[in-house]
C-alpha cells in the first residue's frame, strides 16, 4: 500500500488525540524526515482539493484530521441533533462499554468494539452522558472517559453499583454486545416502570 495512504489511515484511526511524527514513523518504518515530507504532501492535497472535506491540523509534532472550516455549520447541526432522539445501538454500545470499564480511553473502546468510536464519544459528550476523567500517562496522553451524573439520571440509577451484572465469562472474551445487552435490559426495565 502507498505510504501516503498508510499515514492517512493512521491519522484517521488516531481520532481527536492525533498522532505524533515519531509514532507515524514507528508504525510505517519510515524516517521522521520522510514522514514530515509526506505529511506536507497530504496537507497540500487536502488544501487544494475542493472535493475533500478534510484538513490536516498540526500542533507541535502531533497531527490529526479534521473537517474543513467551511463545513462547520453542517457538522454543528449533526452534533446538535435533538437530545430527545433515542440513543442508537452504536451509542448505547459505547456508553455501556464506558459504564462498565471506566475510566477508559477511546482506543480501548475501539479495541473492544472493533470499530472507530470517536463520533459516538463526541455525541455522548454533547448529550452530557459521559465526561473526561483526566488523561492516561502514556505517549499521546489520551483522554480517559467515564459516565456523568446525567448518565445516572438518564438510566434512573442511584449509583454505578446499580448497573445490571454482566454475565460471568472470561474477561478476554468480553465483547461490546454483552455490555450493550446489559445496559439495554436495564433501560427496558426503567421504561416499563414509568
Amino acid at each position: 500500500m502507498d505510504k501516503l495512504a498508510q499515514l492517512e489511515g493512521l491519522l484517521f484511526i488516531s481520532g481527536d488525540e492525533g498522532i505524533t511524527v515519531s509514532e507515524l514513523a514507528n508504525s510505517t518504518n519510515l524516517p521522521n524526515a520522510t514522514v514530515t515530507e509526506l505529511l506536507t504532501q497530504l496537507q497540500t492535497r487536502y488544501q487544494t482539493d475542493e472535493q475533500s472535506a478534510l484538513q490536516l491540523l498540526q500542533s507541535d509534532q502531533t497531527y490529526r484530521l479534521a473537517t474543513k472550516n467551511e463545513l462547520a455549520p453542517i457538522m454543528k447541526r449533526y452534533f446538535e441533533a435533538p437530545l430527545t432522539v433515542p440513543l442508537t445501538n452504536a451509542l448505547l454500545e459505547v456508553l455501556a462499554i464506558i459504564a462498565y470499564k471506566q475510566p477508559i480511553t477511546r482506543l480501548e473502546i475501539d479495541d473492544i468494539r472493533g470499530v472507530q468510536s470517536s463520533g459516538s464519544i463526541q455525541k455522548l459528550m454533547m448529550r452530557g452522558l459521559i465526561e473526561t476523567k483526566g488523561r492516561l500517562d502514556v505517549p499521546g496522553r489520551p483522554f480517559r472517559y467515564a459516565t456523568s451524573a446525567s448518565f445516572l439520571d438518564y438510566f434512573n440509577l442511584a449509583t454505578l453499583a446499580d448497573l445490571p451484572a454482566l454475565p460471568t465469562t472470561d474477561e478476554a472474551a468480553l465483547a461490546g454486545d454483552i455490555f450493550l445487552q446489559a445496559l439495554q435490559s436495564k433501560q427496558a426495565i426503567n421504561e416499563e416502570a414509568e
